[in-house]
């Protein structure tokens, strides 16, 4: 089972913010330790542009065994992108076709072990199931959001809810509980991305974390966040 770290060099918000020192080791080594510790990942590759982060993932331990293209590298590159490129260039140059491939974000470094090994149980014991991603109760309710087209004109309910005709008048406690989808790791199938042209499929398994975990890294306050976290519990830490 194939683990991919995506780590682009280039960053608007933290300059070099996938290795960035956080609790004395750059951030991307605490996606190579999480993985490097799941006992179902047989491969844990990093995926980068930069021969900077490529020279630290192998210092603790990562594959690195091409550089991404910079065209895919890009401030609007997307994962289906990079992930077809990788996954074709393992088939073609390895003949390697991983069975799931996890995809572990450097920028969301809260995990746990045991979370990482039941989302791959997960999906590999339900076969009609495409994917699995990681999923934490919104903030917000999603019922009380609005489309504004022009601020002139009457504005649109985002959601509606079978039933009820105005759901944004009722008490948040009486709407449906919603998920946020999180960083901190997906599971997927190969041959959605190779053949389907899709990251997820559309049928996709929930795994639900405590909102405290779901750290996603874009500026310092949330970097120090997780470093709080990490230091305070029991996650995957060097």
């Amino acid at each position: 089972m194939l683990a991919v770290i995506p780590a682009r060099g280039g960053s608007k918000g933290l300059l070099d913010k996938n290795i960035l020192p956080l609790l004395g080791h750059p951030l991307i080594a605490y996606s190579i330790r999480a993985a490097q510790l799941t006992k179902q990942i047989t491969r844990v590759v990093v995926n980068t542009d930069s021969e900077k982060i490529a020279a630290i993932a192998r210092e603790y331990g990562a594959e690195v065994p091409f550089l991404r293209p910079a065209e895919l590298a890009g401030d609007f590159s997307t994962d289906l992108e990079v992930f077809q490129h990788a996954l074709a260039w393992h088939r073609d140059q390895e003949n390697y076709n991983p069975d799931l491939v996890v995809q572990l974000r450097p920028t969301s470094p809260v995990r746990f072990v045991n979370h990482i090994s039941q989302c791959i149980d997960l999906l590999q014991n339900n076969l009609e199931a495409d994917s699995l991603r990681v999923v934490t109760p919104s903030p917000n309710t999603p019922f009380k959001m609005w489309w504004v087209d022009e601020l002139n004109q009457p504005m649109r309910p985002l959601l509606e809810l079978p039933g009820v005709a105005e759901p944004f008048n009722m008490p948040r406690q009486k709407l449906p509980q919603t998920y946020w989808q999180v960083g901190t790791l997906d599971v997927f199938r190969p041959q959605l991305v190779l053949e389907q042209n899709s990251m997820s499929g559309k049928r996709i398994m929930p795994f639900v974390i405590d909102s405290q975990f779901a750290v996603d890294i874009d500026d310092m306050n949330s970097f120090e966040k997780a470093g709080q976290v990490i230091s305070s519990h029991d996650c995957v830490k060097w």
